[in-house]
Formats: structure tokens, C-alpha cells, sequence
């Protein structure tokens, strides 16, 4: 789906005051739905989450930490819902006999890298990967899910949308409130400048962690080139301005809704209109996995990855974690 207009800005017009009342009911159901405890696994349990509905870069940092935990030789598994997907599990992830259709589009970016597990029961999920041989779980996304123990919880936020209006679903995109969401975190992780005054929200205690998205080195081919960029994420607008800080030039852009479904018709359109522009047709890896098969070959993939102001901070946060994970000599 795409986020609704009203779901930006300072929160103010009729349609988010018309549905306030429903948003004081789902946030009184999170609440009381967070009260609960869940299952505690026998390894650590990392989980990368946030505020907000849609995309802020969980996935992205899932992907850090894990790469991280990978170098000092933690056997990791991812753990996610399989937003998108129609397998409920728990189930791992093949990227051989799965779809974006079955598990998600990414959960096969993340079992593209290493084991992954998808569960619409996080404890369920915990618990097949530990079965399977995780040492460690990162969890990407499930901040508001209750049923899995969290040993470190980060709280994700794009400094190019913020909390949106402020307001929680349907009002507004937030899950929860900021502060209700923080009090469970060890640290934030700011993915860009601030320009919305999230960091305002936050305890003024809590650690934050700065980083930025760098795009992966074959943008380095595609300064100077006439592209034609496409996705279907949380937040197009940053694939668009990491392509253009790159050196590409846009000849013309295309957002579609968050884990938008390409079919063999929108591929038609915007091929045709790439040639129309002569440009290059580009998109994510996570849009990439979505596309029909027989199209993807005429399509570019620029990846994306995260770069820390500080990494000696990231990797102090994990330093007690892994020295609880047995490491095989």
C-alpha cells in the first residue's frame, strides 16, 4: 500500500482529527499487547525495529549487523515476518524454490547473505532457528511484537521522513509513540540528517547512532549516465537522491507504493519508457526480486549500504552479545 498523504506534515487537517478515535484504540491494543512477556531463546536476540509503518531502513541494518557479527564468527540467522508473502511459518528461507509472493521481498535479500527465517510467530521463528543452528538472532522488524525476549533493540529512524505527523494508525504512521517505542531500545540508529526533528522525541538519554546510505560500487558506472530510476519502497525519494549524489543523472523517475507487485505489464511500461528516454532502467535489490523473471536482465541493480559516523559505537553494542556465543575452534 501507499501511505496516505495526510500521514506527513505537522499532523493537522480533518482526515487525521476525523480518525483520531480509532487511533486511540490501536494505540491502547499495542499497549496492552506489549504488556506481555515472550519466550526467552538461548542465544542473543537482536532486533532492528521502529516507530513507524513501512520501510525506515531495518532491513539495510539487519544486513550491517549481521556482515558485523559474520566477521567475528557468529553463526547469525535472520528472523522476519515475511511481510508480503503468503507463507506464514516458520519456515527458511530458500531463495531457489521461494518467491517474493511466498516469503517476501526481504527475507530474500537477507537469506541472499545468510540463513533467514520467516514466522508471523516470533517465538515459533526463534525457535526453529535455534533448532537449525542460529547462535545469534537478528531480528529485522517485530519491535511491537512481545511474543520473543530482546537482548538489544534499535530503534530505526529515516531522517528523511521522521514520525511522519505524529499521530498513531490510522491518523498518522506511527505504531506507537516515539517515546513508548525508545523506552524499549538500547540506542537509535538516525539513517540521514534529521530534517523532521525526530531526535526531539526522543529520551534525552538515549545513545544515537548516525549513519548514512552509500550506494554499492556499480553506481560508480552510472555517474554521467542518463537513468530511468523505478522502486516500490518505504521511501523512494532516498533511491532517487543516492543515485543523483552518485552522479547519475535522473532523466526520469518512477515510486510506486511500498512492495509494490511488478507485473509483465508495469515492466512493458517502464522499459518502454526508459528506451522513450534512453536512459538506463534502474531499481533496488529489493524491487529487483520482484520483478518478473524474464525482464530482469534489461534491468540495472544499484545496492545500497549503510555507513556509520562512528562503527567503533556499533560494534561496542554488540561486543556483549557476542562473547555469549560459544565459538567452535
Amino acid at each position: 500500500m501507499r501511505a496516505p498523504e495526510f500521514w506527513t506534515g505537522d499532523g493537522g487537517g480533518f482526515l487525521p482529527l476525523f480518525l483520531s478515535p480509532a487511533a486511540a484504540v490501536y494505540a491502547a491494543v499495542t499497549a496492552r499487547r506489549m504488556r506481555r512477556h515472550g519466550w526467552t531463546a538461548p542465544v542473543p536476540v537482536i532486533c532492528c525495529g521502529n516507530a513507524t509503518a513501512g520501510g525506515s531502513g531495518k532491513t539495510t541494518v539487519a544486513l550491517d549487523l549481521g556482515q558485523r557479527l559474520a566477521n567475528r564468527g557468529v553463526g547469525l540467522h535472520f528472523l522476519l515476518r515475511g511481510y508480503g508473502g503468503h507463507l506464514k511459518g516458520p519456515a527458511r528461507v530458500d531463495p531457489r524454490a521461494h518467491d517474493s509472493q511466498a516469503v517476501g521481498d526481504e527475507a530474500l535479500l537477507l537469506a541472499a547473505e545468510r540463513p533467514a527465517w520467516i514466522s508471523a510467530d516470533r517465538a515459533a521463528g526463534a525457535r526453529a532457528a535455534v533448532a537449525g543452528g542460529a547462535q545469534c538472532i537478528v531480528m529485522d522488524d517485530g519491535l511491537q511484537n512481545p511474543t520473543l525476549e530482546k537482548d538489544l533493540s534499535l530503534l530505526i529512524i529515516d531522517g528523511t521522513y521522521g514520525f511522519g505527523n505524529g499521530r498513531i494508525i490510522p491518523a498518522g504512521p506511527l505504531r506507537e509513540m516515539p517515546e513508548a517505542a525508545a523506552a524499549r531500545c538500547r540506542a537509535a540508529v538516525l539513517i540521514g540528517e534529521d530534517e523532521y526533528g525526530a531526535l526531539a522525541r526522543l529520551p534525552p538519554r538515549l545513545p544515537v547512532l548516525r549513519a548514512k546510505l552509500v550506494p554499492g560500487p556499480e553506481a560508480a558506472l552510472l555517474a554521467g549516465q542518463p537513468v530511468y530510476a523505478f522502486c516500490g519502497i518505504g521511501n523512494p525519494r532516498k533511491f532517487f537522491s543516492t543515485l543523483q549524489e552518485a552522479g547519475a543523472v535522473l532523466a526520469g523517475r518512477m515510486p510506486f507504493a511500498d512492495h509494490y507487485p511488478f507485473d509483465e505489464g508495469d515492466m512493458r511500461d517502464l522499459l518502454a519508457e526508459a528506451d522513450r528516454l534512453r536512459a538506463i532502467p534502474v531499481t533496488t535489490r529489493k524491487d529487483f526480486v520482484r520483478i518478473p523473471p524474464g525482464f530482469r536482465s534489461r534491468v540495472t541493480v544499484v545496492t545500497i549500504r549503510l555507513e556509520w559516523e562512528e562503527p567503533a559505537t556499533i560494534e561496542g553494542l554488540l561486543d556483549p552479545l557476542a562473547q555469549r556465543v560459544p565459538i567452535p575452534a
